[in-house]
């Protein structure tokens, strides 16, 4: 049985709308953007709550001017601060506050862990069948060098 490729579109549209809708429910309500939450949720898990913007950067795998305007715009909010390293004044920490652990514990889970969540009870052979049927996709949009962030937002830049 041949499958339109109008569902297949559809289908694709309907994952992206979510993600859209997800990036402006959490902008509207909380008035920070998903890569601002996952900046967040990374200071939330390192130790001490802290860690330098390369370490951020490299989790939300996005450049570094942008990194710095997540920076900045959460420390200008007080969601987090700046730290100068005490032995070493070049490098600084950036360390959540308690304004910023607030935050993350009243914003809903994001679309992408309840995704993750979830593939990590699929059976090999399905996530095997996704994982293909994904690469066909890419493939055929002629998107295959495009770099991709390990986490579902909107906000890349083209």
């Amino acid at each position: 049985m041949a499958v339109d490729s109008t569902e297949i579109l559809i289908k694709i549209r309907k994952i992206l709308r979510s993600v859209n809708l997800e990036s402006k429910k959490i902008q509207k309500e909380y008035g920070v953007s998903i890569p601002q939450i996952l900046c967040l949720e990374y200071l939330n898990s390192s130790d001490n709550y802290q860690a330098t913007q390369k370490e951020i950067r490299d989790y939300l795998n996005l450049n570094s001017s942008t990194v710095t305007g997540i920076i900045n715009r959460l420390e200008k909010r007080g969601y987090l601060a700046r730290l100068p390293k005490r032995a070493d004044k070049r490098t600084t920490h950036i360390i959540m506050t308690s304004k910023g652990s607030d935050l993350l514990k009243s914003t809903p889970r994001l679309l992408h862990e309840r995704l993750s969540k979830k593939l990590e009870n699929v059976p090999e052979d399905h996530s095997i069948d996704i994982s293909e049927a994904l690469d066909l996709i890419i493939h055929y949009l002629g998107i295959d060098d495009i770099d991709a962030s390990p986490l579902i937002t909107v906000e890349d830049k083209i």
